[in-house]
């Protein structure tokens, strides 16, 4: 693939914040699913600086106890929806951002080699707000057009892929919801 065709996996019109958690995939063909994840840091508070600074290898363990203990992990994601719904890019869907960890869908592990990850600002005892529903569709669906074997029964959720290891997006991830703004049909 030529360094222009890779481009296109930047996408316009979100914010750009690159992360250095990311890899290169064994084959750019091969991107066919995609991870919603919920995340909040610390626990429970919706603080999206610490998941950029998470992201991006910046978390201080000195600002908050919790943090000590995931400060020097490499982590990322594709992409970090706020709780207003905006959109910030911290990895080319072109490359393996590092989000899944041990995983398993359909029989295929190591998810991250051919998945695209979205990780909400939320909880899993949180309800997530309408604007981050309308965001996350917007973005699904620009998604499929750049990458069009991910297909509405290839999204998943972090739980389904990691279960008994993971549990987001969590039992308040209104699925129905999500489908309904992809397919265009809520009201």
């Amino acid at each position: 693939m030529s360094s222009s065709s890779k481009a296109l996996g930047w996408l316009a019109d979100v914010e750009h914040l690159p992360s250095p958690n990311f890899d290169e995939r064994p084959d750019l063909n091969d991107i066919d699913l995609l991870v919603i994840h919920n995340i909040s840091l610390p626990p429970g508070e919706f603080e999206k600086q610490y998941i950029l600074d998470l992201f991006t290898n910046q978390l201080d363990p000195a600002v908050h106890p919790y943090f000590q203990n995931i400060y020097n992990m490499q982590v990322s994601a594709h992409f970090l929806i706020d709780r207003e719904g905006l959109v910030t890019q911290l990895v080319n869907t072109f490359d393996r951002a590092w989000h899944a960890g041990q995983s398993c869908f359909a029989g295929r592990e190591r998810c991250n080699d051919f998945s695209i990850g979205i990780a909400l600002i939320g909880s899993d005892d949180s309800e997530f707000s309408p604007v981050q529903y309308q965001s996350l569709a917007a973005l699904t669906r620009t998604i499929q057009q750049l990458h069009p074997a991910i297909s509405n029964d290839r999204i998943t959720g972090h739980s389904d892929i990691a279960a008994g290891r993971k549990t987001d997006p969590g039992p308040y991830f209104n699925w129905s919801q999500y489908k309904e703004l992809i397919a265009g049909t809520d009201k």
